[in-house]
């Protein structure tokens, strides 16, 4: 008499397939180190470092915030909550790495050697915000949701064909990580082993809907198992777990052994954008839960009981932020004046006869005004 077969129960399945791993974690909500084994090493220069250049991002933040708000530059996606995970993953590139920033992503850009004028310029739809000196290794921000994955698969093959021991570096936000480029890049950077850092930052929400309603996975960098890829999900609101897992990701990438999807827990306090207001669709009270996670709070705890921070340092950073922002304004403002036969002009290489017969058009006019 035959027994009877099992039935396979996909429930089951899914349920440990989607099992929540553990965070990756080296300093906790107070500034304690509790994760002593992979504490990096870092010299109290660095850890200064650091935090003078979380405190820059969001005075950053606060002052292009205002202007935004002023109507002097266009339409703001705020960045207060995520310095850990944006600036801090910038800060172990290494020269001759690339950056390829989305929308969200201009402080780790201008970190990255792109002048804060042009940045200004670059919110305000100006092209000198969108021609960088080749010296500098960034993209500009990218609008177009994923399509900095794509292209940061390109850049990392193209390392790679060159021999170059260097990583391209690419932020996605969560909702990005539904787009059909997000899984195309992945794949592709994983079949070649491309040298390529995926940093997707979990805030919790796409625009205005909840993770959870634009994806049923669990976390966001177990999608790098679905293409085999190394992946980590890091505490990051952590400055430490950011800078450790991020140099890990590199060393990984740079010694040949393919792409990693880094996934950085954070939150944003602020907007989508300042065009758009949060409590449609969250509550304070998720909010009020947050702001004790802060990465300032804590960096500011762990360096503070080490003797290497005050209120007279950071004070000092942010007044020399709030002097760097509005030079790059003033900077910006002399930009010169764009007119419709420029903008053909840096359109076409060789322009087709129609084309040409506007921008001759354009040009008589422009020289008459």
């Amino acid at each position: 008499m035959s027994k009877k077969s099992k039935v396979l129960d996909f429930k089951e399945i899914l349920e440990e397939s989607n099992k929540l791993p553990d965070l990756f974690q080296i300093m906790d909500e107070t500034g304690k180190i509790v994760n002593e084994a992979y504490m990096p090493e870092l010299t109290d220069e660095q850890l200064v470092e650091m935090m003078e250049i979380m405190v820059w991002g969001r005075e950053y933040n606060n002052r292009v915030s205002i202007l935004s708000r002023q109507g002097i530059i266009g339409n703001l996606p705020p960045t207060e909550g995520q310095e850990a995970s944006q600036l801090i993953s910038q800060y172990v590139l290494e020269k001759g790495d690339w950056l390829l920033p989305s929308y969200r992503d201009v402080p780790p850009m201008i970190r990255h050697g792109v002048p804060m004028s042009q940045a200004m310029n670059w919110y305000i739809g100006h092209t000198n915000g969108f021609s960088y000196d080749k010296e500098i290794k960034s993209f500009p921000p990218q609008v177009i949701i994923g399509a900095q994955i794509v292209q940061a698969t390109g850049v990392g093959l193209g390392l790679k064909k060159n021999n170059k021991k260097n990583v391209a570096l690419t932020y996605i936000g969560d909702g990005g990580t539904s787009q059909g480029d997000f899984y195309e890049g992945l794949n592709f950077a994983g079949v070649y082993d491309a040298p390529v850092i995926f940093v997707a930052q979990n805030n919790g929400f796409g625009i205005s809907v909840p993770r959870s309603f634009q994806t049923r996975s669990a976390t966001l960098s177990q999608k790098g198992h679905g293409v085999g890829i190394a992946h980590l999900f890091v505490d990051g609101m952590d400055p430490l777990a950011v800078y450790a897992a991020t140099k890990a990701a590199r060393d990984h990438a740079v010694n040949g052994h393919g792409p990693v999807l880094l996934e950085f827990l954070t939150f944003r306090y602020g907007p989508h954008t300042l065009s758009d207001d949060p409590r449609r669709y969250r509550e304070n009270e998720m909010v009020e839960r947050w702001l004790p996670k802060d990465q300032l709070i804590r960096m500011r705890n762990f360096l503070t009981e080490r003797g290497l921070w005050n209120e007279e340092k950071e004070e000092a950073v942010l007044e020399k932020t709030q002097a760097e922002v509005k030079e790059a304004l003033e900077i910006a403002r002399k930009a010169e004046k764009q007119t419709v036969s420029g903008y053909l002009k840096n359109m076409f290489e060789v322009m087709p006869p129609s084309v040409k017969e506007q921008y001759e058009a354009f040009k008589i006019k422009e020289e008459q005004e």
